[in-house]
């Protein structure tokens, strides 16, 4: 043993080295996907969680267009949003107050045609499978789009695995050698508060993708209560105050790599401009060497 402040021996240092029972331990693979493979270089041990869908998991190609195309209409999630909530069976009209007998009577039958629901009596339907939330849906259907319509490697549900990392990412994308982050919120905004502002610049400060979306699917304005709550969270660690920037209908930049976004006519296509202003933003400009 080495006396108090006497440095070690080269000879004792390398005898430590290689009697060191913690080196040569089974190395894991990267996972599958450039989105997955970005949090590791990141210093992640990301692992994607099995999604609680609406559908079974052997649902075929076709079925799941289908019910992705249904599933892009606004209305259509507010009616399947309120018979998640209903696992018990419910009444088309019971599912939400938006909808007119007409409406919520079709998407009941479009349920029933894609077997995710079935008829029971008096009227009433019940959904075929549990789901324990909406939002898991959300995101499926996020993450499909952004591959399908956009050409993006993505995954969903990421747990991280470290301290603070505030839960699991709702969605990660990769594309051009950019990580995107996207927070979805599937409850109305009077549902949100100061915490859940604070969670997601925990995690944009945590991952620091090269771009992040806060999405809310809600057609209201978020500059209500939305904006308001993500600047007053704003990180007083992070120089300056951010002064949001309306860049479409209901579709703000909060600096020019992080977006409040909304559901208003076309939730994807939001998605898709916002993303478009973040890779513009963080390009080379024409002009730089």
């Amino acid at each position: 043993m080495t006396p108090p402040g006497k440095k070690r021996s080269a000879r004792e240092l390398e005898m430590d080295a290689v009697s060191d029972k913690s080196s040569g331990l089974e190395v894991k693979e990267a996972p599958a996907g450039e989105a997955m493979a970005m949090l590791v270089r990141r210093g992640f041990r990301p692992e994607s969680m099995k999604a609680d869908l609406s559908f079974p998991e052997e649902t075929d190609d076709a079925s799941a267009d289908r019910f992705a195309g249904w599933f892009g209409h606004y209305g259509f999630r507010l009616f399947l949003r309120g018979a998640i909530r209903k696992q018990e069976g419910f009444l088309p009209l019971e599912t939400t107050r938006y909808l007119t007998r007409e409406q919520s009577g079709k998407y009941a039958e479009v349920l029933v045609e894609l077997g995710m629901a079935e008829k029971i009596r008096a009227g009433r339907y019940r959904l075929t499978h549990d789901v324990a939330s909406f939002g898991a849906v959300l995101e499926w259907y996020v993450a499909r789009e952004l591959k399908r319509r956009f050409g993006f490697d993505v995954a969903t549900g990421v747990r991280l695995h470290v301290p603070g990392g505030g839960g699991d990412l709702d969605v990660v994308a990769a594309a051009e050698g950019k990580l995107v982050y996207l927070e979805l919120k599937s409850s109305p905004p009077r549902n949100l508060d100061a915490d859940t502002a604070a969670a997601f610049w925990d995690r944009v400060l945590l991952l620091r993708p090269d771009l992040s979306l806060f999405v809310v699917d809600t057609a209201l304005r978020l500059s209500d209560k939305i904006l308001p709550m993500l600047v007053d969270a704003f990180p007083e660690q992070e120089s300056g105050r951010i002064r949001p920037k309306k860049i479409g209908s209901r579709l703000w930049a909060l600096t020019p790599h992080i977006y409040a976004v909304n559901g208003h006519r076309d939730l994807m296509a939001n998605i898709g401009k916002a993303v478009a202003e973040g890779l513009r933003a963080v390009s080379p400009g024409i002009l730089q060497p």
